[in-house]
């Protein structure tokens, strides 16, 4: 099969697309005919040689496709079904792709948009999970515009929460159509979140990499605000910083696609390259020029 994959560490010039053996599913995994592959900010992290030291290395944890294979122990999905989820194994940005979470595909939604679900779908939960917001709680999401942010503003509202979230005054009619109240970040973010909620709120999320000072002020301690974005700044303040490896909202999915189906749930694609152009969809993410998910196509 076609992959995605770098054998040296660099710049986006070191990514190729090279000829890999085909996977297969092992027992309670599918693999799919891949159409589309999110791209995230940790592949060009470890093509950096930031995350992960051996080599090569293969890319992709997101894809969208048809269902071709089926391993044992799996029930509830059938050969040609359109499913979207998560891969363990870093190669989903490639012609096949075996998954360990997955859930059906609206029929309403292109594969486009079901591969940029995945990753943010499963963080936002996880980080929502980990900081108890539940139905009442005033929850303050820094960095609300993204991916990961959107993801959470939609499933804490979806719990009944109050979610205030930041982003710049561009999104803010965006943020508003999730169900967040905006608000402009940057210096003065304390004030302007007290203007609308007084007593500050009950949790925070950083999904920015900053602010975590007036966060953990507007929150009433560390211990209410979890960061995904600011692993240093979390040790020097004592703010949980989630990751994966530390347990999975594996639920996440088909929470997804069932808000999905009804309207309710949806990450923006900003942009989609085929998978001979990953170098390019490298630099596009890395420039921060387009807003929106990015996502590879495939035949």
């Amino acid at each position: 099969m076609k992959a995605a994959q770098f054998s040296r560490f660099g710049g986006p010039e070191v990514l190729e697309i090279v000829d890999l053996p085909d996977p297969h599913p092992g027992p309670g995994e599918v693999r799919i005919r891949v159409r589309a592959a999110g791209v995230n900010a940790s592949d060009w992290k470890k093509r950096q040689g930031l995350m992960d030291e051996e080599l090569p290395q293969t890319l992709g944890h997101e894809a969208a496709g048809l269902v071709d294979e089926i391993g044992e122990d799996v029930s509830g999905v059938a050969i040609g079904d359109r499913v979207f989820g998560a891969s363990p194994y870093g190669a989903a940005q490639a012609e096949f792709a075996v998954l360990s979470l997955w859930a059906p595909i609206p029929g309403t939604m292109d594969d486009a948009e079901a591969a940029a679900v995945p990753a943010a779908a499963e963080t936002a939960a996880r980080v929502l999970d980990q900081l108890g917001v539940t139905d009442g709680s005033t929850v303050l999401i820094n960095g609300a515009s993204g991916s990961v942010g959107s993801a959470a503003v939609q499933f804490a509202t979806h719990r009944g929460a109050r979610v205030i979230g930041t982003g710049s005054s561009l999104s803010h009619d965006a943020l508003r159509g999730l169900g967040a109240e905006p608000v402009a970040y940057g210096e003065g973010l304390s004030e302007r979140v007290r203007a609308i909620a007084p007593s500050g709120v009950d949790r925070a999320l950083d999904v920015a990499g900053k602010g975590l000072a007036e966060l953990i002020d507007l929150a009433g301690g560390p211990e209410y605000v979890v960061t995904v974005a600011d692993f240093l700044g979390a040790q020097s303040y004592g703010v949980r910083f989630s990751r994966g490896d530390t347990g999975r909202a594996d639920y996440a999915l088909a929470q997804a696609a069932g808000m999905m189906a009804t309207g309710d749930f949806a990450i923006a694609v900003g942009a989609t390259f085929p998978l001979a152009e990953i170098r390019e969809a490298h630099r596009t993410g890395e420039s921060g020029a387009v807003r929106g998910k990015l996502v590879l196509l495939l035949d």
